[in-house]
């Protein structure tokens, strides 16, 4: 009986992996540019640091290798994680589920029915629409994790794919 529930599970999991489809490449430069926003602050309250401990003398390590370890830290986080989040990001819209899969570290498959969703919003913030990218919230039926994101869509595939969902749910409210 374990080897049937074995294998079900088996083909369970490559099913999910058909026709998955990736985000917009230029969500890379997206996530980037933001990551190097946070990295100007880490850097700042590094430099900050040191010179505070150069001016009172007295710091347990040589003044600057702080803000250098900061500096490489921020710069290697910088330029990996959003190209590894893109590599790890992918989505399918089927017949009556939106799947979702994503994660570096911890990875999350996420299986929105479509009968559960209440509405649908592209959403885009300044850089975002510097590099002609959104996201699409799917609001869903419940209060516990009843919004689910996916990111990095060209702003056209976006508010096409909402609006293939807006037909589902109207359709399927008929």
């Amino acid at each position: 009986m374990e080897r049937i529930i074995e294998q079900d599970v088996e083909k369970a999991d490559t099913s999910h992996a058909v026709n998955l489809r990736t985000l917009d490449p230029a969500i890379k430069s997206v996530w980037t540019i933001k990551s190097f926003i946070a990295a100007f602050f880490l850097g700042g309250s590094a430099i900050v640091y040191d010179l505070a401990s150069a001016i009172s003398g007295g710091g347990f390590l040589p003044p600057g290798v702080i803000s250098i370890l900061a500096l490489l830290l921020s710069a290697g986080i910088c330029v990996g994680i959003p190209r590894l989040r893109y590599r790890f990001w992918r989505y399918a819209l089927r017949s009556e589920e939106l799947f979702l899969e994503r994660g570096i570290f911890n990875r999350v498959r996420t299986v929105v029915p479509l009968r559960r969703i209440q509405h649908l919003d592209v959403s885009q913030d300044l850089i975002e629409r510097e590099f002609e990218v959104g996201k699409l919230i799917v609001h869903t039926a419940g209060t516990r994790s009843s919004d689910v994101t996916l990111p990095g869509l060209n702003i056209a595939e976006a508010n096409r794919l909402r609006d293939e969902v807006k037909h589902y749910i109207l359709e399927d409210a008929v």
